[in-house]
Order: C-alpha cells, then sequence, then structure tokens
C-alpha cells in the first residue's frame, strides 16, 4: 500500500462512523441524491479500508475477493437508476458473473458459472456495483451440528469488528462484519432461518429478511426452497429499503416470486411515518435470561412509547412441533434443492463439477483435512438420507401453518397488533474453532418469521459492554414496507448511544 493509500484511509477512518451515523438519522430524499454521489467517490476508500483491515491489520477476513475496478463503474453509474453508483458487497453463495460463487467450500473453489443471479441483475439494472464477495459460514451453516458460525475453508474465520475474538453470527458473517466495518455502502445476505438477522444484530447493523417471494433466489446456492430468501444488510433502514427496492422482482425461474404484492419503491414514506397510536406487541417471553440485554431492551420500548406508541404486553410460548418440522423441511429440501443448483452448473473443461449433495459428501470425506478439521457434516448425512416425500410434505404443512397462521397472524389478530418486537439476539460470543457456537438462544422470535416467510426486521438498539444488540420487528406476511417503516420511526426515536467498531480483541470496562 502506497503513503498515499494510507493517509486517504487515515482520514477515512477518522470519519466514516460519524458520516453513517449521521446518513442514518437523514432520510430526505435530497440528501439521498447527495450521499449517492458520496458514496460512487467512496469506492476507492472501501477497498483502501479493505486492504488495511481485512486484508490486513486485525484481518477480519469478512471480503473473499474485490473488484478494483469498481470505482471506475461506480463513476460510470453515478446517474444510472435508483442506486446511482452505489457499491455492494455480495455473499458469495450468490451469483455474480465476474467471481466464482463458492458457498465457502473448496467443492465449489472454481465455481465461475459466469451468470448474475437475478437479484443481481436488478441490482445492476438500478445503477448498483458489485464490489466484492463476503465470506460466509460454509454452506450456509447447515453442513454440522457443531458447527463455529462464520467459518468457511475458503476464507477462514470471519471476525467481528466490535471485538476480533468474538464471533459474526452466520451464515451471512462476511456481509455483516464488512458493513459495520465500513467496506461497502450495503451488502446482500441469505437467511433461512436467522441468518441475515442475527450477524446484523451483534455486528451492530441493520438486517432485513423479507417475506420469502419478493426476491428471487435464482442462482443463490440453496438450502430451503420453503425458507430461503435475500436481503439487505445496511448503515440505515432507508439504505435496507433502497437496496430491497434495487434487487426485489418475479422471476419466472422462482415460482416463489411470481403474483407476489412488492412495493415498487420501499422508501416511499419512510420519513414520515409517525409511531403515534401504532400498537405495537412485546414478546415478554422471549426477552431471554440476559439482565443486560433486557435492559437494553427496555429503554428501546421506552423509546417507541415516548414517540407515541401503544405497547402492549404478550406472554406467549409458540408450539415447539414447527421446530422439529423445520428442520425435517430443510434437511428434505437441501437435498433436492442442492442437487438442482449443482445440476445446473455449465460444465467446466477440466472441472469436475460436483452435482449432487452425495458428492458434496463424498468431497468433504476425501478433503477432510481441510473441509472437516473444525467440524463435521452430520447435516449433509441426515440430508442425504431424508427420503420420504410424504413425510416432508406433512411436515412443510404443519411447519407452515403452525409459525404463520397460528403464531403470527393469530399473535397480531388477537391482541390487535400492528408488529410484534423482541430482542433479536443477545451480544457477540467468544469464537471457539473447537468447541463450536454457544450464544445464548433464550433470546428472541426470529423462527416463526423465517418458517412461515415472514418480514423480520433488526435495527441496532444498543450495546452491553459494547458489543451491538438488536431489536427485531415483525408484520403480517407482505407487510414488508410496513415494517421497514416501523424500523425507521423506531431509528429516529432511539436514544441509545451505538458503538463503533475497536478492531481489536474485546476488553472489559472498555
Amino acid at each position: 500500500m502506497t503513503k498515499t493509500s494510507l493517509i486517504a484511509l487515515a482520514a477515512l477512518t477518522s470519519t466514516a462512523l460519524v458520516t453513517t451515523t449521521a446518513h442514518a438519522q437523514d432520510s430526505a430524499p435530497a440528501s439521498q441524491m447527495r450521499d449517492s454521489f458520496a458514496e460512487t467517490m467512496a469506492v476507492t476508500d472501501y477497498i483502501l479500508r479493505i486492504q488495511a483491515l481485512d486484508d490486513a491489520g486485525p484481518q477480519l477476513n469478512a471480503v473473499i475477493d474485490y473488484n478494483v475496478e469498481a470505482p471506475v463503474e461506480a463513476r460510470r453509474l453515478a446517474s444510472t437508476g435508483i442506486l446511482r453508483g452505489r457499491s455492494v458487497l455480495v455473499k458469495d453463495n450468490i451469483e455474480t458473473r465476474e467471481f466464482p460463487t463458492t458457498a465457502g467450500s473448496l467443492a465449489l473453489a472454481n465455481n465461475r458459472t459466469g451468470r448474475d443471479a437475478p437479484l443481481i441483475a436488478n441490482l445492476r439494472a438500478a445503477g448498483g456495483v458489485v464490489l466484492g464477495k463476503t465470506n460466509l459460514s460454509e454452506w450456509a451453516n447447515i453442513r454440522s451440528e457443531d458447527s463455529t458460525s462464520g467459518w468457511s475453508a475458503i476464507e477462514g474465520l470471519t471476525r467481528n469488528p466490535h471485538a476480533i475474538d468474538r464471533n459474526t453470527c452466520g451464515s451471512s458473517s462476511g456481509s455483516g462484519a464488512a458493513i459495520a466495518a465500513g467496506f461497502a455502502w450495503a451488502a446482500i445476505g441469505t437467511e433461512t432461518n436467522g441468518s441475515i438477522t442475527c450477524p446484523a444484530s451483534i455486528n451492530g447493523i441493520v438486517g432485513f429478511k423479507p417475506s420469502v417471494g419478493i426476491v428471487s433466489r435464482t442462482h443463490v446456492v440453496p438450502i430451503s426452497s420453503t425458507q430461503d430468501t435475500a436481503g439487505p444488510m445496511t448503515k440505515s433502514v432507508y439504505d435496507a429499503a433502497l437496496l430491497l427496492s434495487a434487487i426485489a422482482g418475479e422471476d419466472p425461474e422462482d415460482p416463489a416470486t411470481i403474483g407476489v404484492p412488492r412495493v415498487a419503491d420501499y422508501t416511499a414514506g419512510i420519513g414520515e411515518f409517525s409511531l403515534a397510536g401504532v400498537r405495537i406487541g412485546v414478546m415478554r417471553n422471549q426477552m431471554g435470561s440476559n439482565a443486560q440485554v433486557v435492559e437494553v431492551f427496555e429503554q428501546a420500548l421506552a423509546d417507541l412509547e415516548a414517540a407515541g406508541a401503544v405497547l402492549v404486553d404478550i406472554e406467549f410460548e409458540p408450539n415447539r412441533e414447527m421446530y422439529g418440522d423445520s428442520y425435517t423441511v430443510l434437511k428434505y429440501e437441501l437435498r433436492e434443492e442442492m442437487g438442482k443448483y449443482l445440476s445446473s452448473i455449465p460444465a467446466m473443461e477440466g472441472q469436475d463439477t460436483p452435482r449432487s449433495l452425495a458428492d458434496l459428501i463424498a468431497f468433504n470425506e476425501a478433503n477432510a483435512a481441510t473441509e472437516m478439521r473444525w467440524f463435521d457434516q452430520s447435516i449433509f448425512l441426515e440430508a442425504d438420507a431424508t427420503t420420504d416425500r410424504e413425510a416432508y410434505e406433512k411436515a412443510r404443512e404443519n411447519a407452515v401453518r403452525i409459525a404463520g397462521e397460528e403464531t403470527l397472524d393469530v399473535l397480531l389478530a388477537d391482541n390487535n397488533v400492528q408488529f410484534l418486537v423482541a430482542p433479536t439476539r443477545g451480544p457477540a460470543w467468544m469464537s471457539d474453532l473447537v468447541l463450536g457456537d454457544h450464544f445464548n438462544g433464550s433470546i428472541g422470535f426470529g423462527s416463526p418469521a423465517a418458517i412461515a416467510g415472514y418480514p423480520h426486521l433488526t435495527v441496532p438498539m444498543g450495546h452491553v459492554e459494547r458489543l451491538p444488540v438488536g431489536i427485531s420487528f415483525f408484520g403480517a406476511k407482505w407487510a414488508d414496507h410496513e415494517v421497514l417503516k416501523l424500523g425507521a420511526a423506531y431509528e429516529k426515536a432511539r436514544t441509545a448511544t451505538l458503538p463503533e467498531p475497536s478492531f481489536r480483541r474485546w476488553q472489559p470496562g472498555d
């Protein structure tokens, strides 16, 4: 890196967090136009930050690869579409024409399809720039019961910018860490159950899991046709709404997207939404056992109430059948959908491309020293043996009905509330490749929305000992626009101080 680059980086490091904090509070169209021009000029600085903090320094391992020509592309697109040259990092299970799509596995290290996933084609058409690919929990964290979130054989373990010895959660770990670290304007993650919202919460950014069907899943390495979706990970709710507007769209190859009631512009009215009189159900039993998280959450509730929201306490325990049935669905669909995806990869001369889940299992066994040093492939093995279609269809119907009609719909209707709210997750835990993940599972209410395909938004609400924690907002299916407006209104009402990344190990009393 040149001396000039280091000077530019130092200036950026001292101002970037101040800039993004101010931006999160400012949703006026004029300022967004101003910011879009600034974003095109910032792409070079983003690359410098990646070089200094991801490739070197604390080595966050959030970014697998990036395009050094992106600044030229950003300037070319500065007047194009709604994104106007804004730079976006893409989780490495989503195909982009210029990079391999690996899902974090050495089995797909050379998976250069030359294709854009439809959501990426939409991004480019809207004036977005693909800056690079982000690390992820390998195979979107569906390979093993004993995994460590944020690890892949391709890039290693992603580190949390707020405390580099702490976890980034999965599986969109690199996308969450990258935006927290200031490596791009926004990132795209994917979620099956918590893989956008958990890393967003733990890395102190906004994450939005849209209703399943808003965004195409074609050419995205799959787990579940029932639950998978891509979604935005950003510094502000406005930016999440803007990115969603760009990537959303109907796709004839993805039946879930056909006839969906989308909103053309998810930013419309987002700055004017008032909390006055809005009834919000508080999921008291899902606050969890961590007293510090509860304290931060209570302050967030006080902020909502001070802004005029009507809070309704809800004591509720979900029907746990949906969890077991959903797991059956994920295993069955993993085998089916992975086979379809792998079979769609164009044949490449000299490449022995895996074509089924069984092929991936065989690859991992043959490359156990690199692929399975830290954890096994127990879920892959279970999924390959989950072949009973009748049992799958029964489990799917049961899980989706319980999570949607009998949980979220009932809670909204019976309590006469428009939204539900809970903490997203607890603070980041210590990363441990030997023993795997150890997060507090008593916190949060994200699974029903994931299983039923309903929207789930997480917004930073403060911190526990300088470790970020987020607040989750849920609404009815297809109420994505309303949930985003609620999140932006909370963002304006929030009184908590948000921590800035330290890029070093966590220290008590910081």
